[in-house]
């Protein structure tokens, strides 16, 4: 495949635009080849309206046909792997095996959002029938389904340049749902998404979808995101990326004559609770976990682990020096761009100016000719700095934690009450500590979207019942999860149809239940096979 460097409008090429800009290989510094041209305002309107016109026979879809496009779309994007993989090692500094297992979880949550669909696992059929014989007045038939909500813009993201980005979890939900989907490529990894656009638009064509069903910009700043959120036709937004880019986002749909929903995954600390006796059995084992934790993709998740509140003592005390020694050989790796290391190292001065606040370890250092390298630091303070200090509970994007020490339980829990919402928050505990302590499992389900005991936040395993998402700041809406089935929810609405003619009812609704879906029939639910 052949980088052409402009942007895709349904089943055509947008223009060369006299605004243009080059992808930087990270570990070198080096401009990589091909030029790609920022969508002009007429590229970005011809999406939106083809996205609309789309959006008339693809929303009328069946779950099969959204299946048979979706797992078209995972196997053009496995035919061409290596050609993926490569480019995107080259545009992000990821290794290798680490891209290949992201894409094989993009393909394998295209299928698995597509078989949602098939099953009709998301359409939420009611059926309340019409008893004729209430008195005094007849009820009339009610049927209620969920139903696409119209075209979605999603924004990539620097962090997963194949799982959250042109083919990630918002367009493959949204796609799911029966939603066109109009993509703002990241400035950061553009030729990978070149790649994989290409190859969803080639899968749309081939399962005979309507033209505008897919479509990708490019931009090297704000101006096309914000004609995307501003534009009429778009229903929905998904993106994933910091709290202000978020934020600006969920301001400009709200600014709209007619405000539209925001689902964004921004800031998270996601915090870790490690009680005394869960550190007394096994303080080296859990040291090891932590600095893996912290470390895996140079800190670069969304799960990353950075705060870690401890109980005071001798196993506090071996747990820091073994966590100490592991980031002290941890040498520098290279981060997604230069300027997300910039943000970084902003946020280390910031905490080794903040008062009460000691670095306690910092990893390896080395050359830096591309300024992206970027060294592990572990900070240390109490937990009456942290309370009095509301900017130790800012994200620091990178491999970086600060740990708190407590002398009590009801310091830890004091803190617990004082975070801001979290998409993960994690207990150490013995069993007994757990039973001793459920006031603060009580407390961290209020601020987090996904608990774990005795485990580590990273690694987001895309399932049925996973949540990806908390209260804000974490995500715009904790009701939501951006990883998951439950991600397709976020683009459907609930319609009601009264006392409709069979005939014109939806198939999903019809009283014989043609797909045999599960369905709640006069408060009860019931499956009946379909033909």
């Amino acid at each position: 495949m052949q980088l052409t460097g402009v942007s895709i409008i349904g089943n055509r090429r947008g223009e060369r635009s006299a605004s243009s800009f080059v992808a930087v290989n990270p570990a070198t510094g080096e401009a990589l080849a091909g030029e790609f041209h920022c969508a002009s305002a007429a590229d970005t309107e011809a999406a939106a309206r083809l996205a609309e016109e789309a959006f008339g026979i693809y929303g009328q879809w069946h779950g099969a046909k959204r299946r048979a496009l979706l797992n078209r779309m995972a196997e053009s994007l496995e035919g061409h792997a290596a050609t993926i993989v490569e480019r995107a090692h080259l545009e992000t500094g990821l290794t290798a095996t680490r891209l290949q297992g992201e894409l094989a979880r993009t393909c394998f949550q295209l299928r698995q959002y597509g078989e949602s669909a098939a099953t009709g696992l998301f359409a939420g059929a009611r059926i309340d029938r019409a008893p004729p014989s209430r008195k005094p007045q007849p009820k009339p038939d009610l049927r209620s389904m969920l139903v696409p909500v119209g075209p979605v813009a999603v924004f990539g993201a620097s962090n997963f340049p194949l799982a959250y980005s042109v083919a990630g979890g918002d367009t493959a939900s949204a796609l799911a749902a029966g939603c066109p989907v109009v993509v703002k490529a990241h400035r950061a990894h553009p030729g990978t998404s070149e790649l994989v656009g290409c190859l969803l638009q080639q899968a749309a064509l081939e399962c005979g979808a309507p033209a505008g069903v897919f479509s990708l910009l490019f931009d090297a700043g704000f101006e096309v995101g914000t004609m995307l959120v501003k534009h009429p036709l778009i229903k929905a937004v998904g993106f994933t990326g910091s709290r202000s880019g978020g934020r600006a986002l969920m301001d400009l749909a709200a600014e709209r004559p007619e405000p539209i929903p925001v689902f964004a995954e921004m800031s998270s600390i996601n915090p870790v609770f490690l009680l005394g006796g869960a550190l007394k059995k096994r303080a080296a084992e859990i040291a090891t976990g932590l600095h893996g934790s912290v470390t895996l993709g140079v800190g670069q998740f969304c799960t990353n682990p950075g705060l870690v509140f401890v109980e005071s003592g001798e196993a506090a005390r071996d747990f820091l020096a073994t966590l100490g020694n592991l980031i002290k050989a941890t040498p520098a790796g290279t981060m997604l761009t230069a300027g997300i290391c910039a943000a970084y190292c902003a946020g280390l001065e910031r905490l080794s100016r903040a008062a009460g606040v000691n670095l306690a370890a910092a990893g390896r250092a080395n050359s830096d000719v591309s300024k992206t390298r970027a060294g592990v630091a572990l900070f240390l303070t109490r937990v009456g700095t942290f309370l009095a200090n509301r900017e130790l509970m800012n994200e620091v994007f990178g491999p970086c934690t600060l740990v708190v020490e407590c002398t009590s339980h009801a310091e830890m829990l004091a803190a617990a009450r004082r975070l801001e919402g979290q998409l993960t928050a994690t207990i150490h505990a013995t069993p007994e500590e757990l039973t001793a302590t459920r006031e603060l499992a009580a407390v961290l389900v209020t601020k987090a979207g996904r608990l774990v005991f005795n485990g580590f936040p990273t690694g987001v395993e895309v399932t049925h019942a996973m949540t990806h998402g908390g209260p804000y700041p974490a995500t715009s809406d904790g009701r939501s999860t951006s990883v998951g089935t439950r991600a397709i929810e976020r683009f459907l609405r609930p319609v009601t149809f009264q006392d409709f003619p069979a005939a014109l009812l939806p198939l999903e609704l019809q009283e014989n239940n043609p797909l045999g879906l599960a369905r709640l029939v006069d408060g009860v639910i019931q499956t009946v096979s379909g033909p």
